[in-house]
Formats: C-alpha cells, sequence, structure tokens
C-alpha cells in the first residue's frame, strides 16, 4: 500500500482516539491501541497490512528511548541508587525468573520465557508518572519507591533490546552472538559517550548561537536520529542510538530546552507506534482464547503484585506502603509492547501466547488507573497497621490544634510556604503547616517551626488540622486543580472561612474564585506590580498613590492586567497555554463589519471576549461602554482564548 494514504488513515485514527479517550479521561495510548486493533489486519484491514505502518512507528521507539536517555542522570540514580538498583533490579529479575519458571513448566524454551518475562516485568512511566503528580504523590514513600522502580525498567530495556534478538538462534550461534552484542555495546557506548560528552556542548553552543528555532530543531534530529544510524550500522538496535543521544544531551544545559522541541515528535510518532501495536492485535483469536488471556492477565497482577510488595517490605516499607507500591506497578506498561513487537518480528513466540500476552498487557493498563484509584481503598480494607498509621495522624494532628483558635493553616510547607509561616510568627499569629515531605517535616520540627505530616486533599486531615475554628486557610501550592478539591472540602467544614490561593498565572483565576477562594494570587501580576511599585517609586510617585492603585487592582481581581499579547517567543519557549486568554488587536478597515456600530451592537461577549481598549487616532480608551461607536481607523484590542479571538475576529470583520 502506498505510504501517504497509511500515513493519513493512521493519523486520522489517532485523533479520533486521542479525542474519545480524552473525553473518558483514560490514556491516550489505550486509544491508539483499540484504535489499531480496529483498522488492523485482523479487522478491518484498512491500511493493508503491518509493513508501511512499521517503518513509521520504528521512530516513534527511537524518540521514546531519546526521552529516557534525557531523563538518565547519574546524580539522580546515585540519589536513588538504594531504590533504583535495588528493588528496581530484584522486580525485573524477580518477575524474569518466576515466568520463565512458568512458562517452562508449560513446555516452552527458557529462551521464549526471559523474552516474555522481560514484556510482562515492565509497568507504564508515562501512566504512572502522570497520576503521581495529578495525585500529590510523588513526594510520598510509595511514590519514590514507584519512581525507582520505573526508572530501572527504563533503563533495562536497553539490554532487553540487545538479549533478545540472540534468543532466535541455535545455542552456539547464541552465545557468539551475545558476546559479540555485548562487546560492540561496551565499544560503543565507550567511544561515543568518551568524545560524545567533550564535544556535545561546544556543539550545541555552535548551533545555539545562530539562534534558529529550526536549526535547533534540525540538529536535535540529526543526533538523535544519526546516532541510532550508527548503531544500527554496528549491529546493534536503533533504540540503543536513541538511548545513547539521550543521554549526551542530558548532561548539557540545553537538555530541557530539546526536551520541549522534541515532544510533538516523539508523542506523535508515539502514538502511531501503538496504532501499529493494536493492529497486531487479532481479536477473534484472543476471543478464541479467553481463558488463556484471562489467565496470563491474572497471573501478571498477582504475580508483579505479590513480588513488589514482598520487596518492598523487603527494603523496609509498612504493609501498608508496600500494598500500595505494589497496586501501582502491577499491570503492564509501553515498554512491554516494544518488546513484545521485538519478539513478534524474529518469530520468536507462538502466535496464540503472543496475542495471548499482548491482550493481557492491554487490559491491565485499562485496569491500571482504576486499581490506582481504589488503592487506598484496598490497603485500609487488608492492612490493619494502615488504619492504625492514619489513626495515629490524625490523633497527632488533632492534639495540636485541639486548644488552638483563630490559628492559620498554611496547605504546603515548601519554600513559599515557610516564607509565609515565618511572617505569621513576626506578627504573633499561630499557624500549622500541613506537608507530605518527611525529610522535610523532619528537619523543620527539629528547628521548632510548627509543620506536620498530612495530606491538604483528604477531608479528615483538614478536619483534624482545625479548620472549623482557623481565622484563615493559605494554599501555598500553585496546582490549581488540587486548590479546587482544597477549596470543597473547606466549603464542607466551615463555608465562612476566608481561604488565600497562590496560582502561577491568571489563568485559573476565575475557576479558584468561583470554586471558593476568597483572594487569588497570580505569581506573574504580582511580581509585575511589585516591579512597577519600585519603578514608580524612584520615579517620585506617592508611595500612598501606588498603594492605592494596587489596592483598586487586587479588588478588580487584576481586572487590568489581564492577557497579554502573544509573541513567537512564546510558541518557541512553550510557556503558553494553548487555551489561555491573551490580548488581540484588530484594525478596522473602510467595509469592516464593525465600522457604524457600537460595542453593543456587536454583542462580543456571546463569544465570551471582552473589548480592553480603544485606540483612535493615538488617543486609547481602556475599557470602552458598550456605547462606543467604532470607526475606520480604530484598533480593538481584544481579550480571550485564541478559539474565542477568531469568532470574534470573524464577527468585527466581516459580520
Amino acid at each position: 500500500m502506498d505510504t501517504l494514504p497509511t500515513i493519513v488513515m493512521l493519523l486520522g485514527a489517532s485523533v479520533v482516539s486521542v479525542i474519545a479517550f480524552r473525553s473518558l479521561n483514560l490514556p491516550p495510548v489505550l486509544g491508539y491501541l483499540l484504535v489499531g486493533a480496529i483498522i488492523g489486519p485482523h479487522a478491518a484491514d484498512l491500511v493493508g497490512g503491518l509493513t508501511g505502518a512499521q517503518h513509521l512507528a520504528e521512530f516513534g521507539v527511537v524518540f521514546l528511548m531519546f526521552s529516557i536517555g534525557l531523563e538518565f542522570s547519574l546524580p539522580k540514580l546515585y540519589a536513588m541508587k538504594r531504590i533504583v538498583f535495588g528493588l528496581g533490579l530484584l522486580q525485573v529479575v524477580l518477575t524474569l525468573a518466576v515466568v520463565t519458571a512458568i512458562v517452562t513448566t508449560l513446555g516452552m524454551s527458557w529462551q521464549e520465557g526471559v523474552a516474555l518475562g522481560g514484556a510482562l516485568a515492565m509497568s507504564s512511566t508515562a501512566v504512572l508518572t502522570k497520576l503521581l503528580t495529578e495525585r500529590l504523590e510523588l513526594d510520598k514513600a510509595h511514590g519514590r519507591e514507584v519512581m525507582g522502580v520505573l526508572l530501572f525498567q527504563d533503563i533495562a530495556v536497553v539490554p532487553l533490546l540487545i538479549l533478545i534478538p540472540s534468543f532466535s538462534e541455535t545455542p552456539e550461534r547464541m552465545a557468539t552472538m551475545m558476546g559479540l552484542a555485548m562487546l560492540k555495546a561496551v565499544l560503543v557506548l565507550s567511544v561515543v559517550l568518551f568524545f560524545g560528552q567533550r564535544l556535545m556542548s561546544r556543539w550545541f553552543f555552535i548551533v545555539a548561537r545562530g539562534k534558529s528555532a529550526e536549526l535547533f530543531m534540525l540538529n536535535v534530529l540529526l543526533i538523535t536520529l544519526g546516532l541510532a544510524y550508527l548503531t544500527e550500522v554496528a549491529g546493534l538496535s536503533l533504540a540503543l542510538g536513541a538511548f545513547v543521544a539521550g543521554i549526551l544531551i542530558s548532561e548539557t544545559q540545553y537538555r530541557h530546552h530539546v526536551e520541549e522541541d522534541i515532544k510533538p515528535f516523539r508523542d506523535v510518532l508515539m502514538g502511531l507506534f501503538f496504532v501499529t501495536i493494536g493492529m497486531m492485535l487479532d481479536v477473534s483469536l484472543v476471543i478464541a482464547n479467553a481463558p488463556l488471556v484471562l489467565g496470563v492477565l491474572g497471573a501478571l497482577l498477582i504475580v508483579k503484585f505479590a513480588l513488589v510488595l514482598g520487596l518492598s517490605r523487603l527494603f523496609g516499607s509498612t504493609f501498608g506502603g508496600a500494598m500500595r507500591t505494589g497496586l501501582w506497578l502491577c499491570a503492564g506498561g509501553e515498554f512491554g509492547f516494544v518488546l513484545l513487537a521485538e519478539m513478534r518480528h524474529l518469530k520468536l513466540v507462538p502466535s496464540a501466547v503472543l496475542q495471548a500476552v499482548l491482550a493481557a498487557l492491554v487490559l491491565s493498563m485499562l485496569l491500571a488507573p482504576l486499581i490506582v484509584q481504589y488503592s487506598n481503598q484496598i490497603v485500609l480494607r487488608f492492612a490493619a497497621s494502615e488504619w492504625l498509621m492514619r489513626s495515629m495522624q490524625m490523633t497527632q494532628l488533632a492534639a495540636k490544634t485541639m486548644n488552638t483558635e483563630q490559628h492559620v493553616v498554611i496547605c504546603g510547607y515548601g519554600r513559599t510556604g515557610q516564607y509565609l509561616a515565618r511572617f505569621m510568627e513576626q506578627e504573633n499569629v499561630g499557624y500549622l503547616a500541613l506537608d507530605l515531605d518527611p525529610e522535610r517535616i523532619r528537619e523543620a520540627t527539629a528547628a521548632g517551626e510548627n509543620v506536620i505530616y498530612g495530606d491538604a486533599v483528604r477531608r479528615e486531615t483538614l478536619a483534624a488540622a482545625g479548620v472549623a475554628r482557623a481565622s484563615v486557610l493559605i494554599i501555598s501550592f500553585a496546582e490549581a486543580r488540587t486548590s479546587e478539591r482544597v477549596l470543597e472540602h473547606v466549603r464542607e467544614i466551615n463555608p465562612a472561612l476566608p481561604v488565600v490561593v497562590r496560582t502561577l498565572d491568571e489563568k485559573d483565576l476565575d475557576a479558584l474564585l468561583h470554586a471558593g477562594a476568597a483572594e487569588v494570587v497570580p505569581e506573574t501580576l504580582e511580581t509585575s506590580m511589585v516591579l512597577a511599585s519600585h519603578a514608580l517609586r524612584h520615579l517620585g510617585v506617592p508611595h500612598a498613590q501606588v498603594l492605592e492603585h494596587f489596592r483598586q487592582t487586587r479588588i478588580g481581581h487584576y481586572r487590568t492586567l489581564r492577557g497579554f499579547f502573544h509573541g513567537e517567543s512564546d510558541a518557541e519557549e512553550d510557556t503558553l497555554d494553548a487555551e489561555e486568554a491573551r490580548l488581540h488587536s484588530i484594525l478596522l478597515t473602510d467595509g469592516a463589519h464593525a465600522v457604524g456600530r457600537t460595542l453593543g451592537e456587536l454583542a462580543l461577549d456571546k463569544h465570551v471576549v471582552e473589548v480592553t481598549a480603544v485606540r483612535r487616532r493615538n488617543v486609547r480608551t481602556l475599557e470602552p461602554a458598550a456605547d462606543t461607536h467604532l470607526g475606520a481607523g480604530d484598533v480593538v484590542v481584544l481579550l480571550g482564548t485564541p478559539s474565542a479571538l477568531a469568532a470574534a475576529e470573524e464577527r468585527i470583520l466581516r459580520g
């Protein structure tokens, strides 16, 4: 089949799947897999087989491995070495051993067992990292264990991609191939890393000096694909070269810029890769072997959960914490699909077994968010120590606030929370801070500060912190969605309590005010006001006048400061949300629909757009009235999201 129709079909299917699964709040990867199964050769066969699509999908694996390389940090590995090379290593090795034992017992070869064990040992870095971030559990004990194990799994894919191809050969040939592959890998990695680290920073400096976004992007693609090609020529995998390229760039100051530039390529091509994985799924064969699929799924979830639970306990976790880590890691992951694709290419595993494992991985990833969502309830149901620990935490928290009234509750004790606490202390105002970082709490309590371990997102924590008797609550972290959940609980416990919320910019200001915040403090706007106050003082403007101006600005919820004109640098730095409100100027030429009409007649509020100013003959009128007549040559300044601005501009110019 021609390449262009294949690309169009895959892109169309990908767009539909992402829209559908995002609307259901499910990982898009599952949508890709489902669409692949529908359009693949075993179902509708809309793309004429796998061959054309797989060539595109290979680049998805390349960019995924490149991204993993970018995240590869020696200091990070050293800081987490006990979890990564202890818990992570043992989890992968023991999963390989258990799966190999089961497979050989069923009459298959040990090579097939190791290959399948590698695929089943993986968990989803993309899904679990997103869930940990959304649930603010990265700093919790089980969050650190999950991240450490995921990091080792990502690293383990590299030797597995070298090892698995040798399994399709005879034992003598396999030993030779493995030895040769390992030798090549060591030589290539040694040469590239030794010389590459010296050259990469200098080369990127030369490229960056050109101050061209497209030159920088071309250079990233050249390095990624160039090193992938070199490792393939050396008889190794494309993925290994991409991984090495990521490691090299991770040691430079351009790492974060590269990560943002490569993200669109990675996400699109990875989507195509998962579509091709879905195309491998033979639904009729899966249904015919449903008992086998469910058996593999059950074994996967139970065995991985039991292994991680036991290992986490071995490494000192409580039973409840170990259960949480096991529940988070028991499902499969995207690298399992990468290894299955390699097995299919080498015809290493019987088709029925491959289909059963593939279907089990897909189902496990569908179940992963649900397992995580109910993990706390499961742990509390089976771990008696969790009830005791939770009860002790709440008792300790309640004891601290039992005789306290009119105090301040500070949610989050990071840098901002600590500065707030110092202000309260200087004014002799009692406060209690809640935080989830054990190390930070240990240091702060040793210094005599009033902070305690507690999750502000939980209703019972807020109740124990004395929110019903507090005078004000401050949310010091800039996570809008999490802040809304805290506000919801506060409204239930003490609807009259004023809540002050921190946010990064004006994007979430209205939503937080609507959720019940008494005051919302956008960092970017407040920083601008502080800078302005210093500048105006040096210009001789009376301090009282400046303070009054700022007071009125805050009373109006920063209305006069909202929005900014979007430029190329904002797009390049990826600092602007796609649907964040921005300012846009429209020049009214002769024949424009708005000429001769009033702002009220245009009814721009229907498009959720505000007119912030009208400029006429170099005179600018701020917040013009609805009866303002517009004429040719006027410039109308609008505030709204990009989509709303486009509709309003169409209305103004064409009617």
